[in-house]
């Protein structure tokens, strides 16, 4: 089966042009940050994968934004006999069959992806501590009021996160943070 897996950082943001135009059995589709490996639909993926399958992604920093969990999940997919596509950089990988020039560039285009995520955060914490510094930064504002809050945890205990974030318009970890608290 051809499989495609799309990421965004947040519940905002579309993965409409990933994997445009592209043959795809079932798409799998996180709405979270890549800088780890905690992403639901990329974990159903990984379970439901059969020998001879591939997955189609549109970048590498759609699967990962940092080098080392890019080259462990690269090698769990291909070590289960499957293929991984990366489109945009026109790099494939498939088991038994390893290039050193791919496997260089994978290495290399991904620690430019962990880079440039770390160039980000870098850049927020210094607008940060500027703006502070000035007194324009208070924190962020919380997203619900009180009694949104207690109807939250109320529909959490019949409806699913997803489902509640859309409904309160914030973000799944967002939803998770107001009920733990």
């Amino acid at each position: 089966m051809d499989f495609g897996y799309k990421r965004v950082s947040t519940i905002d943001q579309s993965t409409e042009r990933q994997l445009e135009g592209i043959k795809l059995d079932r798409v799998f589709e996180d709405k979270l940050s890549g800088k780890d490996r905690n992403r639901p639909q990329l974990d159903l993926l990984l379970s439901i994968l059969r020998e001879g399958d591939t997955i189609h992604i549109h970048s590498m920093d759609r699967l990962a934004r940092n080098t080392r969990d890019l080259l462990n999940l690269v090698e769990e997919i291909t070590g289960k006999n499957c293929k991984v596509i990366f489109h945009t950089e026109h790099l494939s990988f498939e088991p038994n069959k390893t290039d050193p020039y791919q496997q260089l560039m994978m290495t290399m285009l991904g620690a430019v992806a962990q880079l440039e995520r770390s160039l980000i955060l870098q850049r927020q914490k210094e607008g940060i501590a500027i703006a502070k510094s000035k007194g324009r930064f208070k924190g962020g504002k919380s997203k619900l009021s009180a009694e949104q809050v207690l109807e939250l945890k109320e529909l959490s205990k019949t409806n699913s996160i997803t489902s509640l974030a859309k409904k309160f318009g914030i973000t799944r970890p967002t939803c998770y943070a107001y009920l733990k608290g």
